[in-house]
């Protein structure tokens, strides 16, 4: 149930905006954001089990963040990881929509994937239709359509719009809005083949449970000038923060 919100073109000073929230289970192995040795010019965490990521960056301004779908569709081991959506855009020279164009969307397990740079962002889920560019504006993720109607959406993407609004960017404010831990009201809980209380604590959008939850927040900030800023907070099954770090690079 990861959940990103996404301002792009609006702020004066940072065109590109991005706040994100992987949730995952505790035991799944993932290394911390850092430079990959084997692939030294992206940044990002790394899931162990797929060798994929959820949300990295180029050293060249591009960026790309997936998303699972949640479905009653039953995976096949047959299908490819979805995190090497996020580096085979990272590695091509590709235009963000031209790149989307050219994935078989029936080789993988539900997914969202929004790949961009600083001056074009674009989404494609294999659970519609087509390709979209993304205009200006605020945008929320998580494991359906983008910008559905889930709570936990709407409340990440009012709070970010309101924060571009008023020019309180920066970091901290980033990661406070991503702690928000508010459920969504009893009513509107969803459970499908899960019990009440798990099904109630994953509308949050900051997830606490015992063996699944956000395992961390990210924060990407692009500048006017090409300047990005990346900044990850890790935390362990009770929700208490277990690590940070900080990278930046530029043109």
């Amino acid at each position: 149930m990861c959940l990103i919100a996404l301002n792009i073109g609006q702020h004066p000073d940072y065109p590109l905006i991005l706040a994100a929230n992987r949730d995952e289970f505790h035991a799944r192995p993932t290394q911390a954001a850092h430079w990959w040795p084997d692939k030294p010019d992206i940044l990002g965490g790394r899931d162990l089990q797929a060798g994929g990521a959820w949300l990295a960056l180029h050293r060249n301004g591009r960026f790309a963040t997936v998303t699972n779908f949640r479905d009653a569709a039953r995976s096949s081991p047959m299908l490819l990881s979805r995190g090497h959506l996020v580096t085979g855009f990272l590695e091509s020279r590709m235009e963000p929509r031209d790149y989307l164009e050219t994935i078989r969307g029936s080789a993988y397990a539900g997914f969202n994937l929004i790949v961009g740079t600083i001056n074009e962002v674009a989404y494609l889920s294999n659970r519609e239709e087509g390709t979209r560019a993304l205009a200006p504006g605020t945008y929320g993720l998580s494991n359906a359509l983008l910008d559905g109607p889930w709570h936990k959406v709407e409340r990440s993407k009012a709070e970010l719009a309101s924060l571009v609004t008023r020019r309180e960017i920066d970091e901290s404010r980033l990661l406070r809005m991503m702690d928000d831990r508010g459920k969504a009201p009893v009513a509107e809980v969803e459970t499908g083949h899960l019990d009440f209380e798990k099904a109630h604590a994953i509308t949050a959008p900051f997830i606490v449970t015992p063996d699944y939850g956000t395992r961390c927040t990210t924060i990407v900030l692009a500048d006017k000038n090409g300047n990005w800023r990346f900044t990850e907070r890790r935390f362990d099954p009770t929700g208490r923060q277990a690590g940070e770090s900080k990278f930046s690079f530029g043109p």
